[in-house]
């Protein structure tokens, strides 16, 4: 009886990082047009795991996962912006992997909580944006996602055009 004890014990500190950060992420979502900001943008994220809403400037809170993380901001009288977000794969994770062995990583792939967006989007008003995860730090900062780490992805109206 006392041995069984012990296992649900062990199993119940499997998943370090469902444990430690949790399935949810609080994000901030900003959207700009060039370089001016544009306030009051409505805009959809969407995952593998559901479907958020927010207004810009703004913070949402959204179910982590391995896939990427869909966004449009609309506005009117602007063209709408879209983003796809790359989740990342955070370091106790791995973890998992030496001190809550297939179990834990099982429980923290399954619920999303293995993985990480960046903290502050910027959508780009008008543009398609791709968004890699940036490098951290040397000192561990939290990455911010904005145009500069976006890789732009030319629209069928801003593809060139080659004259017959």
């Amino acid at each position: 009886m006392k041995s069984l004890a012990s296992l649900a014990g062990l199993l119940a500190l499997t998943g370090c990082a469902s444990i430690v950060s949790g399935a949810n992420q609080s994000l901030s979502i900003e959207s700009r047009k060039g370089t001016d900001v544009v306030a009051g943008a409505t805009c959809k994220l969407s995952n593998d795991k559901g479907d958020w809403f927010v207004t810009t400037p703004g913070s949402v809170t959204v179910h982590r996962a391995y896939g990427d993380l869909s966004i449009k901001c609309e506005k009117e009288g602007i063209e709408p912006g879209l983003a796809t977000v790359k989740s990342t794969t955070k370091g106790m994770a791995f973890g998992n992997i030496l001190f809550g062995g297939l179990i834990g990583v099982a429980v923290d792939t399954g619920t999303g909580a293995a993985y990480d967006y960046p903290p502050l989007i910027t959508v780009s008003m008008g543009l398609t944006t791709l968004i890699a995860p940036p490098a951290k730090s040397a000192e561990g900062a939290s990455p911010v996602a904005s145009a500069t780490s976006a890789q732009h992805v030319a629209t069928p109206a801003q593809s060139p055009t080659v004259a017959k």
